[in-house]
């Protein structure tokens, strides 16, 4: 469906002196206007300020602000109207409505139609107009564009006035609430008025502030009923006949008659409208209306608005008394409730908290870390055992009680307390004990079965495990008030009368409990009333999180009753954030310490990374907090300050060695002619300056100043001299963005023919070279440092800038690559650019060869006989619908490239629209998921059979070359993940009665030619492989270690890259780096040969310093000083040192990506402690010649994208070529969804590797990385439209694996039976016994819940009965999570949250810990009631049987959750080798040529 009302997109200029564009219909009135010639009067000219520009007459606005449009044919100017306020004749606000009752000016900002741009000035008028009418557009989009006309111009209104904002929202509301009908209505015209409230309502909610609940919104939409139908009828004027009538629609003239009644039951005018004068079907209400009844329903409609004014005042007056005052409890009243007197005895060692978090600058409390605390106790400052409840639940600006506390501090597991008492938090011992400083607040945190007690100290938020057995009676009274406190609440939850039940009802019930109930306190009533008020705090913070209760009887009445007992009030403190005290007050303090191995250290850094992301931070994050400062100001302010910084821009600019043209000559001899044999010349003098092939020049190209390379220049036959030119792009307008080096150009592809009469200026330029590796780093340090400071000199002298060059940046390829140095300058007439671009586009055409037995396509060849890939879409079109999509089915259905034989060509008339004057005929090979899920299952993946099914088809349908052997002569090299495109073929399928059977003698294939030499050998001689061999445990060939890239893996963590990477071939890791024990033992145990470092990065790359003597180039802490000289000689004899290392890859682990922004402090300090820093140092100091960084797709956005940028411009500035892409593991042969983004590095002198080729069909978007230009870069293609092979199914990966029950924790087991398909052989390999096939335990009513969830596909909670369960200890609760029914519709549903697996989907994400209420919350078994084992989630990856994995259940799921996918390092280490096998002189600016589908 397509409105013409409603399309704000396709809004068009004119060709004259104004845009113009046709106007937006209104849905009752739709007035044309012709445009006049506009004439500015010398009355009327315009003052400029500094600003914006003022006049006075409209025509002048519309005349100045007409050059930024592009052109049309329509009749009428539009612009866009900002700062604007509607006004009557005497100046007074006055709603849009207004106009059709009296006069209405406008006045306000007019700025040129279209998309809102940065630094944009625009024309402020005084009072204009008159208006003439109004309109509603954006119908289509989903978003309302309203309009207001004159006669002389339609204005699209962006943004109020501040002090017309309240006025103006009202109306847009009602215009938001018009197009939320009118989607609704389109997508389903028969839906009910129910339904369609509830829809509308639901898409009104987010962010609105007008109201204050789901009623208020459903009443207002009721109330613009009216409103709503006339809008909606107009647009029929304009709709085509296929489209819906809204006129008649029944449900739009319900809403329509429901709000007729709405304003005769509640109306509070006294002015009532004539009935016989509503509008009806066949009537349009601008026509049926008279002066009268229109007066009336404006009057009705602004005593409505006032009415929302007034109360949402009211709200924000009565939120802002209570929320100001907290009522604090009183130590005498609860003390009958707790223990006698008790003093904190404790003799172990305890840490400071101050030691394990960063103390000393400003945070907001939001990002603070989170922590578990175990066997913990709180005591005040004489050490005495106190009561949590004397501490205020929110932060105070007087609190009177101090509170300490000591405990067992480790990684936040989300534990809590069962409500019934039958379970409690599990006990840790394996953190560290630690002393905490000055608690602050804390709160309660309530679901159906668990509560959360959490307090924050300033450093840190804590959530309580279980307490020490002395402090434990201490704390049973909060948890028991905790839980009448979710008695009362279900009480409230279950009664339909809430605001009716009174405070002494709720006492009754509460009196009435049984004795075995928890949350029993007594059978008296005055007994239960003084619990529940003294322990109040508690039970109002529990209630007052749901809105529908907040403000109850009950409620109210407890508050009131809590003051009338004298009970503190505190004035709550209303800042967030908070400074981190550099000092702890716990009388623990005198106590002997421990070293903490869980503080996040400061990063250390050489120089070089410490100044780039210093002085990068030292000047963006000054201005981001300027900018946080004048937020709120108004915009002409941040407007100045954008013009003053564009001024300086352009001075820079124009101090380039500018000169006029009074005369161009050749000078020096000519280096020869051109192709064309046009003389080719060395250099000119332009205007008096000298320009030289190899010298840069400013061109102006478009609006903007370009720096150009000069290639060649030549004079053509009409006697022009000419200049060929590469663009020299600046940094700030490649990917780096802001952390680009100002002075640092980069060579691109881009090239321009121009003659040297447009040559704006020369500019001062580098070719620049340095000496690359280890061993030369402080020689280029020095050099650059000198650099620097000429440049400064030549700044203070205002002197030309000086540029240099020494990469090419290529957008298309994602990357910056060492320069093409014998290419560039020669003089010669060739340009490697143009070169290319006629390649690309020679290898873009699609054409026959001159036998007609072949053709070429997309740089492809292809001849009749070859076998090749062919797009499904082609051939089963229409078959095999996919079922319905849920999140982890998303690949079920999609179907990988349907594999055939070119048999001839067939000439064809050229057609409109094809694109090749032939077509291509093809018989089609059936793979074994074409006949059935189970025969897919037990064949291997490269299988395909024979069909005598032949199709004619384009030759777009084809997608590149493949090959089909026999079994026997498939290479022996065959692995795991596959990457080549080769199949076998050993039977015939019969597709017109479903038959398969063995190929038949008489069926002669014409199979791909044996490439393998070794295999050539074998089948000479006695090595031919039997029927029964498995080849694929036949390993790739071996490179012997002593050529492989020394590799030093950095946050090894259990080993899955480097695994990867040596079963490519290609690295030898002979070091690792682990912070964490379990994961670094692990990777000891798969990689015996390796050295493992266990212990911090920053203390290792500190130690590797001091040994090579450079601690004047390391910039690290006292702290990892202290611990670098403490490692022992033999450690430091095994230290890796510069020219020892080959190749480092890793993945640093950065907070901000996973959860806590630690830039959003945007303070120095907080980036040091980024272990980004300290990875790019180990670069910087060692200089490997590959270096790859591995990380979530997030990292490339994060913190506006300046990490990544700062990350690549690092890397750029050590000398490096950079290539950056996003990839996804799943199409690499694993059975999960897993989005990474990867950084290569190479050295000048060595080739990058290009990205690996996604072999599986995968239902992904495709992943593209934003340049500057808004171009994208996505480094290989989305595979849900076809590859080469299909996606890896839970069935393929778990299928083979015995069943266990919940909670089994026998690490070895037997296999019940072999492997079934392709890739449990590759798994299973030769083990014999099953390790680590081992599950978390569930609680007992999660396990009743897993029991409940249907073994169907995409089964979770939402299919569980809605039924009471009774629990073992005779508890009732509910089956259906509470908590997920109440927020259900604010999170897309929790889809997925108490999952089950599908046997033909994928696994989830591999996450550290799976919980059915976890971010990956589908981790139920297909078919057995627990959560999936640690060996299932370790094959999801990837990880073959063999692999080990070390510690507790937790830690092995954390080991592998962190870890890359084996598959995807082993498909990047292939391309290294690539890479390593190919000269250097073919890498830089030529484009790799594609032969396979899914390449870039």
């Amino acid at each position: 469906m397509e409105r013409k009302a409603g399309k704000q997109k396709k809004r068009s200029v004119d060709s004259d002196d104004v845009s113009r564009e046709k106007r937006p219909k209104r849905a009752a009135e739709c007035t044309s206007f012709k445009e006049k010639s506009l004439r500015i009067s010398k009355k009327s000219a315009t003052v400029e300020a500094k600003k914006e520009q003022i006049v006075t007459e409209e025509i002048v606005a519309i005349k100045l602000t007409f050059s930024l449009e592009s052109n049309d044919d329509q009749p009428r100017p539009n612009r866009r109207l900002t700062d604007f306020v509607l006004l009557d004749s005497n100046g007074v606000p006055q709603p849009v409505e207004m106009l059709e009752l009296g006069d209405i000016f406008i006045e306000g900002v007019v700025l040129p139609l279209g998309d809102e741009i940065m630094n944009e000035k625009g024309v402020r008028f005084q009072s204009f107009g008159r208006v003439e009418n109004w309109t509603i557009s954006g119908y289509e989009d989903g978003s309302p564009v309203i309009w207001i006309s004159t006669a002389l111009a339609d204005y699209d209104c962006r943004k109020p006035a501040n002090s017309y904002k309240k006025m103006y929202d009202y109306f847009f509301k009602k215009a938001y609430a018009c197009v939320a009908v009118f989607k609704n209505l389109s997508k389903n015209p028969d839906t009910s008025l129910d339904e369609l409230l509830a829809a509308v309502v639901r898409s009104m909610m987010s962010g609105s502030k007008i109201f204050s609940s789901v009623a208020a919104i459903q009443e207002f939409v009721i109330f613009q009923g009216e409103f709503i139908y006339n809008q909606l009828a107009g647009l029929d004027e304009t709709a085509k006949s296929h489209e819906t009538s809204f006129v008649e629609n029944p449900v739009l003239v319900s809403l329509r008659d429901k709000s007729s009644n709405f304003h005769k039951a509640s109306s509070n005018v006294a002015m009532r409208i004539d009935e016989s004068k509503a509008v009806t079907s066949d009537q349009l209400m601008d026509d049926a209306e008279d002066e009268d009844v229109r007066y009336t329903k404006f009057i009705r409609d602004e005593e409505y608005r006032k009415s929302m004014d007034r109360a949402r005042n009211k709200r924000s007056l009565t939120t802002s008394a209570s929320n100001n005052f907290y009522t604090k409890i009183n130590e005498d009243e609860i003390a009958n409730d707790y223990p006698h007197p008790s003093y904190y005895k404790n003799t172990e060692k305890e840490t400071d908290e101050l030691v394990l978090f960063d103390p000393g600058y400003e945070v907001d409390t939001r990002y603070l870390p989170w922590r578990t605390l175990h066997n913990w106790a709180l005591y005040n400052s004489d050490s005495h055992f106190i009561s949590l409840e004397l501490l205020p639940m929110k932060p105070c600006d007087d609190i009177d009680v101090t509170v300490f506390g000591s405990g067992v501090v480790d990684e936040d597991d989300g534990t809590g307390f069962c409500l019934d008492g039958s379970e409690s938090s599990t006990q840790s011992n394996d953190g560290m004990r630690i002393y905490l400083s000055q608690i602050k607040e804390w709160t309660v945190e309530i679901g159906e079965e668990m509560v959360f007690v959490i307090l924050r100290t300033d450093l840190a938020w804590y959530r309580l495990g279980r307490p020490s057995k002395q402090y434990a009676p201490w704390f049973e009274p909060v948890l028991k008030t905790a839980r009448v406190g979710r008695s009362i609440l279900a009480l409230l939850e279950n009664e339909m009368r809430i605001p009716k039940l009174s405070y002494l009802y709720v006492i009754k019930r509460l009196s009435g409990l049984e004795e075995n109930d928890k949350a029993y306190i007594s059978s008296k009533l005055l007994d239960v009333e003084r619990y529940v008020v003294v322990h109040g705090q508690i039970i109002l913070q529990l209630l007052r999180e749901y809105p529908g209760i907040r403000r109850c009887p009950f409620v109210t009445c407890l508050a009131s009753k809590m003051q009338d007992m004298h009970h503190t009030k505190c004035i709550i403190k209303k800042k967030k954030k908070i400074l981190k005290k550099g000092k702890n007050l716990n009388l623990r303090v005198d106590m002997p310490r421990v070293v903490s191995k869980m503080k996040a250290m400061q990063a250390t850094t050489t120089r070089l990374i410490n100044r780039i992301w210093g002085e990068f931070n030292s000047i963006y994050s000054a201005e981001d907090s300027s900018e946080e400062i004048v937020a709120e100001e108004e915009v002409e302010e941040e407007d100045e300050n954008e013009e003053e910084d564009t001024i300086a821009k352009a001075a820079k600019v124009q101090n380039a060695a500018t000169f006029k043209k009074i005369g161009i000559i050749w000078e020096g001899e000519t280096l020869g002619t051109t192709r064309a044999g046009e003389p080719l010349y060395g250099q000119a003098l332009v205007g008096g300056g000298k320009v030289v092939v190899g010298g840069a020049v400013i061109l102006e190209v478009g609006d903007q100043d370009e720096i150009y390379f000069v290639e060649y220049m030549f004079q053509n036959s009409d006697h022009y001299k000419m200049l060929h030119g590469k663009l020299l792009q600046r940094g700030s307008e490649t990917v780096l963005g802001t952390a680009a080096n100002e002075r640092e150009l980069f060579l691109t592809n881009v090239c321009l023919t121009v003659q040297l009469k447009d040559i704006k200026a020369t500019v001062n330029f580098e070719i620049r070279s340095r000496s690359w590796g280890h061993q030369y780093r402080k020689e280029n340090m020095a050099a650059d440092k000198l650099d620097r400071a000429r440049e400064e000199e030549r700044k203070a002298k205002d002197l030309p800038t000086e540029y240099y060059c020494k990469s090419f940046y290529s957008p298309k390829r994602g990357g910056f690559f060492s320069l093409p140095r014998s290419d560039m300058g020669l003089g010669s007439g060739f340009c490697s650019s143009c070169k290319i671009r006629e390649n690309e586009e020679e290898r873009s055409k699609t054409k026959l060869n001159d036998s007609k037995t072949g053709f070429l396509s997309d740089g492809i060849e292809y001849s009749v006989g070859d076998y090749v890939y062919v797009i499904p879409n082609y051939i089963t079109k229409g078959k095999g619908k996919r079922r319905s999509m849920f999140k982890y089915g998303r690949n079920v259905g999609l179907k990988p490239f349907v594999v055939s034989q070119l048999l001839d060509i067939v000439l064809k008339e050229p057609k409109k629209g094809s694109s090749a004057p032939f077509e291509v005929g093809l018989r089609r090979f059936y793979r074994p998921e074409d006949i059935s899920a189970e025969l897919a299952y037990a064949s291997e993946i490269q299988e395909v059979y024979y069909s005598q099914d032949t199709y004619i088809l384009p030759p777009e349908a084809i997608k590149g070359k493949c090959e089909v052997m026999k079994k026997h002569d498939m290479p022996l090299c065959r692995e795991y993940p596959v990457l080549d495109h080769i199949f076998f073929c050993e039977r015939f399928y019969d597709s017109s009665n479903d038959h398969l059977e063995k190929l038949p003698s008489n069926m002669k294939l014409k199979f791909s030619t044996i490439k393998d030499e070794k295999l050539l050998r074998e089948k000479k001689g006695k090595g031919v492989l039997s029927e029964t061999d498995s080849v694929m445990s036949v390993k790739p060939d071996e490179v012997p270690k002593e050529m492989r890239l020394a590799t030093l893996d950095i946050f090894a963590g259990c080993g899955g890259l480097s695994y990867g990477l040596e079963k490519a071939g290609v690295s030898d890791t002979k070091w690792a780096i682990e912070y964490e024990e379990p994961a670094a033992q692990a990777f000891k145990q798969n990689h015996p040969k390796t050295t493992v470092f266990v212990d911090n990065c920053n203390v290792i790359l500190r130690a590797i310093m001091e040994k090579c003597g450079d601690v004047d180039d390391c910039i690290s802490t006292t702290e990892a000083a202290e611990l670098a000289a403490k490692l022992d000689e033999s450690q430091k004899s095994i230290l890796p040192l510069p020219g020892q290392v080959d190749f480092i890859n890793g993945g640093p682990p950065c907070q901000g990506f996973s959860g806590m922004n630690r830039f959003s402090d945007r303070s120095w300090s907080k980036v040091q402690c980024e272990m980004i820093l300290a990875f790019l140092s180990f670069a910087d100091y060692f200089r490997p010649k590959y270096f790859l960084l591995e990380n979530v797709k997030k990292f490339v956005t994060f913190n506006k994208g300046r990490t990544f940028q700062l990350t690549v411009a690092s890397l750029l500035e050590m000398g490096y070529q950079v290539r950056f892409g996003l990839l996804e593991a799943g199409a690499y042969g694993i059975s999960q969804p897993r989005k990474r983004a990867f950084i290569w590095a190479a050295a000048p002198n060595e080739v990058l590797p290009e990205w690996p080729e996604p072999m599986h069909v995968f239902n992904n978007p495709g992943f593209k990385i934003s340049l500057s230009r808004r171009l994208h870069y996505a480094a290989v293609q989305s595979t849900k439209f076809g590859a080469p092979f299909r996606s890896i199914t839970v069935r393929d990966t778990i299928g083979d694996l015995p069943p266990v029950e919940s909670g089994e924790s026998k690490i070895n087991k037997e296999y019940d039976i072999v492997p079934v398909s392709w890739f449990q052989k590759e798994m299973r390999g030769n083990k014999i016994v099953l390790t680590d096939h081992i599950c978390q335990k569930m609680n007992e009513l999660n396990l009743i819940r897993c029991k409940k969830i249907p073994k169907t596909p995409g089964a979770d909670w939402r299919d569980l009965p809605d039924e009471n369960v009774k629990l073992s200890n005779g508890v009732v609760v509910k089956l259906i999570p509470s908590g997920l029914i109440n927020k259900a519709k604010e999170h897309n549903g929790y889809r997925g949250l108490y999952g089950r697996l599908d046997w033909q989907g994928n696994l989830p994400t591999s996450i550290t810990t799976p919980q059915p209420m976890g971010w990956v919350g589908m981790c139920f078994h297909p078919d057995q009631d627990r959560i999936i084992s640690v060996r299932e989630c370790a094959r999801s990856q990837g990880f073959p049987d063999s692999y080990e994995f070390s510690g507790k259940i937790k830690d092995k799921h954390r080991q592998i959750g962190n870890a890359v996918p084996p598959p995807l390092a082993f498909a990047l280490g292939r391309k290294l080798k690539e890479a390593l096998a190919t000269p250097q002189e073919f890498s830089s600016t030529v484009p790799i040529l594609k032969e396979h589908p899914n390449e870039c």
